[in-house]
């Protein structure tokens, strides 16, 4: 053999060396991510799923191998080896634990019964059913005193859950669909990142157990999730060249049928697109960029499109609507952002409508600044549109925990250097880095403002609570409230008691005005929605809430009920 010439037999230097110490550690870290939430699971199954208690004790004996193996291997392809033993072992607890629990969430039920609807041949959007809920399933109280029973989501993800009704009843086809997907998004990113970082998309997809969770419950947003991934890994490099090709075509595709699955691609598309945009002008000019963003959103807009054809023509109206709802619906306020400040440390806001002002004033006014720094604020495309989430009136953090993935697909696969050339405006008065610091204050303040605006408002109504009656000695039946209203206008309060976080159920008037007048004072009955309301351990704050929809605000007074006898 001739020295220096490599036969068919030889094997690459470069698998041949050592692994880099890095790669060992978020091996190990993926594997021991594993762990969490693993116990739980395997508790639930010994009693008398004993099939799926032996298959996680498996898994327990793989975690342990995997760890010895991650520090003792001694070549980069044996670790990564390893990477897909642990990924096998990430999917075996996944599918375990949703054996185990799959009768799903409120979200779960609702796209259930969407597909049961739609299988049926009856609309799916504008529909109430009420039956589904209550029981241990979540509500969506509105500021209108009600709530919200109907299909809020585009289609894709009742469609997919069409053909496994027969599964069972509940919500078990809608949590098996996004399971799946939730498993089909972490094969998908571990096998596009390159082989080092693949352990990072086992730990961030189905370690810590947070994302399976989600699974489980159904969650749409799990579907649209598995559909970015293809889109977001390395995303500055669609359309190179001018061209989109087979596999820029598809990402679009992907995308269009993420925006089809649920709201919070809507929140992304225009970081990607205006991201390819920048990228593609700082290489091809501004004509030949526009033309392939143009082809990108054309491609992704016909697949949105055929995805809603058959609700855009048989309930067009309703349709519409549905897929606003979380827009629109009015859902009282809920969430760990800044309306945190009017439900728990201050006594309500007059101003509420002001945390929605803002968070559309801030994801406009991100837009805006991504565009002006592309350079520098092109590596954190995925993560900018959730920051929007904070300052709203729904501002839970699942809103942007579901998306994590997407954060370290980018990490990954679209560093800053591939936004070097990039394309950003550059006015005569932003040359300068003083007024370049001067614009983006300014952006971003008339979301401040508003936020600010609506934190500092005044609760519109004053409330006391004068009797209660009792069943017994810490259950109570009735509660007089004599209430205030200290706005210029009319206000229909809708009552609730708290003892925690979130909304419960809203109490029944028996007596009192249901629009109390201007500057006027007057006495309300209120019964609980069980008929009767269990006093809390004594330490816990109970809190009695006004909601009223026009204007949107938020009253709250702390209650004091001592045990009757």
């Amino acid at each position: 053999m001739t020295p220096g010439r490599r036969t068919q037999w030889s094997v690459p230097a470069t698998i041949l060396e050592p692994p880099a110490q890095w790669h060992r550690v978020l091996t190990l870290l993926a594997d021991v991510s594993l762990f969490i939430g693993t116990r739980a699971i395997w508790t639930q199954a010994a009693g008398h799923r004993l099939v799926v208690a032996a298959a996680i004790s498996m898994c327990y004996a793989s975690i342990l191998v995997c760890g010895v193996l991650a520090l003792v291997v001694r070549r980069a392809r044996s670790l990564a080896r390893l990477d897909l033993c642990v990924l096998v072992t990430a999917v075996t607890l996944t599918l375990c634990a949703w054996a185990m629990n799959h009768a799903g969430s409120d979200e779960a039920i609702l796209t259930t019964q969407a597909a049961r609807e739609l299988v049926a041949g009856h609309p799916v959007y504008g529909q109430p059913w009420p039956w589904l809920f209550g029981h241990g399933v979540a509500l969506t109280p509105t500021v209108t005193g009600g709530y919200d029973f109907t299909y809020g989501y585009p289609p894709l993800a009742p469609l997919l859950t069409a053909p496994l009704l027969w599964l069972g009843h509940g919500g078990m086809p809608a949590t098996a669909v996004s399971t799946a997907a939730l498993v089909a998004g972490a094969v998908a990113l571990w096998r596009m990142l390159p082989t080092p970082w693949r352990s990072a998309a086992t730990m961030g997809y189905l370690g810590f157990g947070f994302l399976p969770s989600y699974g489980r419950l159904g969650y749409p947003a799990i579907v649209a999730l598995a559909l970015l991934v293809p889109v977001v890994v390395r995303w500055p490099r669609i359309g190179r060249g001018g061209r989109l090709g087979a596999g820029g075509l598809a990402r679009a595709a992907c995308l269009g049928a993420a925006c089809a699955a649920q709201q919070l691609p809507w929140f992304v598309a225009p970081f990607l697109l205006a991201g390819i945009y920048a990228v593609r002008r700082g290489e091809l000019g501004a004509r030949a960029a526009g033309l392939v963003v143009a082809r990108f959103a054309g491609a992704a807009g016909v697949v949105w499109l055929l995805l809603n054809t058959y609700f855009v023509v048989s309930e067009p109206g309703t349709w519409i609507r549905g897929i606003a709802l979380p827009l629109t619906q009015g859902a009282v306020i809920h969430g760990q952002g800044v309306v945190g400040i009017s439900l728990y440390f201050t006594d309500g806001s007059d101003r509420l409508d002001w945390y929605a002002h803002a968070s559309m004033l801030l994801a406009a006014g991100l837009l805006v600044l991504f565009v002006l720094f592309v350079r520098r604020l092109g590596p954190a495309a995925t993560v900018l549109p959730w920051c929007a989430f904070f300052l709203a009136t729904r501002s839970q953090d699942g809103y942007y925990l579901m998306m994590t993935p997407l954060w370290l697909a980018a990490a990954v696969t679209a560093p800053a250097s591939e936004f070097a050339t990039a394309w950003h405006p550059r006015p005569r008065v932003l040359r300068r880095r003083p007024a370049r610091i001067a614009a983006a204050a300014l952006l971003l303040t008339p979301a401040l403002a508003s936020a600010a605006w609506a934190a500092t408002g005044t609760p519109p109504l004053g409330m006391r609570v004068t009797s209660a009656r009792w069943a017994t000695s810490t259950t109570v039946t009735r509660l007089d409230v004599e209430v205030t209203n200290t706005e210029a206008a009319a206000l229909t309060p809708h009552f609730t008691l708290t003892t925690g976080q979130g909304m419960d159920q809203y109490w029944t008037v028996i007596r009192g005005p249901a629009a109390l007048p201007a500057h006027t004072t007057a006495s309300y009955e209120l019964r609980p929605p069980a008929g009767r309301f269990a006093l809390p351990r004594p330490g816990v704050r109970i809190r009695l809430r006004a909601f009223t929809a026009v204007p949107q605000t938020l009253s709250s007074a702390d209650v004091r009920l001592p045990r009757s006898g």
